[in-house]
């Protein structure tokens, strides 16, 4: 039976939304199959085809939920007293929806201005749907004296009894239809205020499921929303994505605006203050990454100067002119929509999971009920990284350390506490890189220097290859490569793995690694995986990136090392052997192979479900499995798919993961002595983060092993 959670707002600007967000990516966690529902438009979105609620969700998870009935439609229907007509209507489309899933999230109308009915209407909703509800507020909507700092137990109580007050509406005679409160952007969230919150809670019989904190990051607009949202000119496009992270106005003289020239700032002046025009594009072209140069006033900047300035506009500088002067320019942006717009799928994602992880796992533990049965979903899955890795306290080498995403992952995971990362390069240049992001190194992130380092590996590195015949000095230049450093540290059991990748080839990557430490014993070859976070289950692709064309034997290996991999990381293996053609359908040397390295796996692991030759389609759908392999165990369910060879292994993920905008996590090495991952030169932070955790696991999977 599905679970139905209405989450009902406790007044205007709590972020209903965002927690519903984190709903959804908290029960995904959970494995639970979670589906979404905005029953009825908020007013006010008339002029837009598209609920902006209904689109968020779209843009951050697999679910494609009904649209909205039309807000017009909506005060239409309540001024003519037809609300039971039209709960009937949100009763018929929600149907479909407690059929597919365990827990279906119901997001409620946000009172506002003329908008008297909210109230009633989220309670019609939720005795139409049967629905308990979670309720959110946020201290920001609580009115206080200006100036004056509120007391964190009166701004509990007073928040407390806000939410208390919503809560009586929905607890008619017997039934207690409240769940739990979730309290939104709580600006001190340590364990004292937290618990002063509970208790102001519990005195009202009411349990606070989430303490979702007040993050700054959460409300940064890209330059794109600032053009826009404000009446503004574009004179250099640049890099619109750049986050606006602060404004200043630049009203000083140069040596007093200096300090407040950093990463993220959108400077506003006008155009004919050209020695802040020129400090500005200077520091640009020195590295500092504005968001954008905003030229007030209307002013055309002075030719000469302009032509000075263009060299700062390679780096992606936006800039920008508006007709207001710089106060009312500064105002406008201060008073954007503070809205998460519909295409920003990064900040839409951050809200996600900021709000996930602010929630009460065991609360939403008890959310689905008795019958459900869990699930290896995408979040389930990075969620089981990010907690496995913190078990293992590993300690992980990068030696792209000056590298700007690999410094914005290391100081991630720090925070995370996924695994100790070492960076390797000049500290300078580690703490200047964190510095131009606009981060803060953690005292506890290891930073070394690898030119200062060398002596202590050469030894080790010349015993190392003693049968090459390496010599000291051949030796020394070897280790002027980072991941060579990086290697021998990992050879000496310094560190317990090693990422390396963004700036650096696939070889150059695992060359060192080969060439030092090895196969691990019994293991012919070295072979790779990708987890792919299909919408409802995460497979694995092996091997999409390292052998060009194995033979049989080989093929066998990588099928062997990719089933192991996926029980390293909780997912039971289901093994299929791709190729063109299914069973016996099919001739030629590339079916012969695969035939063949099937057979070998069989004989290998005899309890392992696997089988092949098996079509792609063959492997994945149902009804394809049940006429082309009826009596096959793996049919139509294969969550590791073996290729025949790189070419196709290759092709196939990068179809999927860009035609079905699939994430993808990988590559992850098999069958080296010790764990080492290679990057995407074209990673993100989050790919790199997830990669530090991926092997901070293969270290523990590998002491448990030794052990």
């Amino acid at each position: 039976m599905t679970r139905t959670l209405l989450v009902a707002p406790t007044g205007h600007g709590v972020g209903l939304t965002a927690v519903c967000l984190g709903l959804l990516e908290g029960l995904e966690q959970q494995g639970v199959k979670v589906g979404f529902y905005k029953p009825l438009a908020q007013p006010g979105s008339h002029g837009s085809t598209v609920d902006h609620s209904t689109a968020l969700v779209r843009l951050t998870t697999a679910l494609d939920p009904p649209d909205p009935i039309p807000a017009g439609r909506v005060e239409q229907a309540l001024s003519r007293n037809q609300l039971d007509t039209l709960l009937e209507d949100v009763v018929a489309a929600a149907e479909p929806l407690l059929a597919e899933h365990d827990v279906l999230v119901v997001e409620g109308l946000v009172p506002g201005s003329g908008l008297v009915y909210a109230g009633r209407t989220n309670v019609a909703l939720a005795n139409a749907l049967d629905a308990d509800v979670l309720l959110v507020g946020s201290p920001g909507t609580l009115e206080r004296d200006p100036g004056v700092d509120a007391d964190p137990q009166e701004v509990a109580e007073r928040l407390a009894e806000t939410i208390g007050i919503t809560a009586r509406t929905y607890r008619s005679g017997e039934k207690d239809r409240v769940v739990g409160a979730v309290v939104n952007r709580l600006p001190e969230t340590g364990d004292d205020a937290v618990a002063v919150l509970r208790g102001a809670l519990q005195r009202r019989e009411l349990a606070l499921v989430g303490a979702v904190p007040l993050r700054r990051e959460l409300g940064w607009p890209r330059v794109s929303d600032a053009v826009a949202g404000l009446e503004v000119e574009v004179l250099h496009a640049g890099d619109q994505d750049r986050r606006v992270k602060d404004v200043i106005v630049a009203a000083q003289a140069v040596p007093g605006i200096l300090p407040l020239l950093r990463e993220g700032v959108l400077v506003l002046v006008p155009a004919d203050r050209h020695e802040i025009v020129l400090s500005v594009c200077l520091a640009a072209m020195n590295g500092t990454r504005f968001a954008g140069l905003l030229l007030t006033l209307g002013l055309d900047p002075d030719p000469r100067v302009w032509d000075l300035c263009r060299a700062a506009t390679t780096t992606g500088l936006p800039v920008l002119r508006t007709a207001r002067n710089s106060y009312e320019t500064a105002t406008a942006v201060h008073d954007m929509n503070p809205e998460v717009p519909v295409d920003d799928a990064e900040r839409a994602r951050l809200v996600m999971h900021t709000v996930a992880d602010a929630l009460d796992a065991a609360w939403l533990t008890s959310l689905p009920t008795a019958d459900h049965v869990p699930r290896m979903s995408p979040p389930a899955f990075r969620r089981r990284l990010v907690a496995a890795a913190r078990e293992g306290g590993a300690r992980i080498v990068l030696p792209e350390g000056t590298e700007p995403r690999t410094v914005s992952a290391a100081i991630r995971c720090h925070e995370l506490g996924i695994a100790r990362c070492v960076l390797l390069g000049a500290p300078s240049e580690v703490a200047a890189q964190a510095e131009g992001l606009g981060l803060t190194l953690p005292t506890s992130l290891e930073v070394v220097d690898p030119t200062e380092v060398v002596e202590r590996y050469v030894e080790p590195l010349v015993a190392a290859r003693s049968r090459k015949g390496l010599t000291p000095d051949a030796a020394r230049d070897l280790l002027a490569d980072p991941i060579t450093v990086g290697t021998m540290m990992l050879h000496l059991d310094e560190v317990d793995g090693m990422v390396a990748g963004a700036a650096h080839t696939t070889a150059a990557t695992i060359r060192p690694p080969l060439q030092v430490i090895g196969t691990a014993p019994g293991v012919s070859l070295v072979s790779s995986v990708f987890f792919m976070c299909l919408p409802d289950e995460v497979v694995l692709y092996g091997d999409c990136a390292i052998n060009p064309d194995p033979d049989a034997e080989q093929l066998a290996e990588i099928a062997l090392q990719s089933a192991e991999s996926a029980r390293t990381f909780g997912i039971e293996p289901r093994v299929a052997m791709i190729s063109f053609s299914t069973g016996t359908s099919g001739s030629g040397e590339d079916v012969v192979k695969v035939t063949e390295a099937t057979a070998a796996v069989r004989r290998r692991a005899p309890d392992l479900l696997v089988d092949g030759p098996l079509q792609y389609d063959a492997a994945t759908t149902g009804s394809v499995a049940r006429s082309k392999a009826p009596d096959s165990q793996v049919a139509g369910r294969a969550n590791v798919f073996v290729f025949p060879d790189l070419n196709t292994g290759n092709t196939t993920y990068k179809a999927v993961q860009r035609s079905a905008s699939v994430v993808s996590i990988g590559p992850m090495l098999q069958g080296l002595g010790k764990p080492v991952n290679d990057l995407s030169r074209g990673a993100t932070v989050e790919d790199i983060v997830y990669t530090i955790a991926i092997t901070a696991i293969q270290a523990a999977a590998a002491r448990d092993a030794r052990a």
